[in-house]
């Protein structure tokens, strides 16, 4: 049996981890991001505003992350989307249908009791690395 290769993903632009894990790990051809938060990467604070700025600056922290695992949004498989406040969902897709505007993923969307940093928005994926044909199947 081969072995498969287990890769963490650490780059500069995007904010850090704000506790014990990585941005992203890749295994074989499949990658897992953190949570990505409204954080401004240079002072790790989120960014002023309300949902509708911190979900544009959590999908900037996303893209960068997948373009370092050798991804990217077009190859994205299914997103989890955590709110503080589910009465944010029209203003959170605006923004989310400028980045993720055709071959829609999967995707949940859930309102929580809490965020780190007391975040409104919160957003992690699974995508795949390399070539991909997108088939649509009705």
């Amino acid at each position: 049996m081969s072995t498969i290769v287990r890769k963490l993903i650490s780059t500069a632009n995007a904010a850090k981890p704000v506790a014990p894990y990585n941005q992203a790990v890749v295994a074989d051809r499949t990658v897992y991001v953190s949570g990505c938060l409204g954080l401004d990467k240079s002072t790790m604070k989120l960014v002023p505003g309300g949902a509708t700025e911190q979900t544009q600056k959590a999908l900037e922290n996303l893209e960068a992350v997948l373009k370092a695992a050798d991804s990217g949004v077009d190859k994205v498989i299914k997103n989890t989307v955590f709110l503080k406040d589910l009465n944010d969902f029209g203003a959170v897709n605006e923004v989310y249908k400028q980045v993720f505007n055709k071959d829609f993923p999967a995707r949940s969307c859930f309102q929580v009791a809490k965020l780190p940093m007391d975040a409104l928005v919160e957003i992690e994926c699974i995508a795949i690395t390399g070539p991909v044909n997108t088939v649509t199947v009705e």
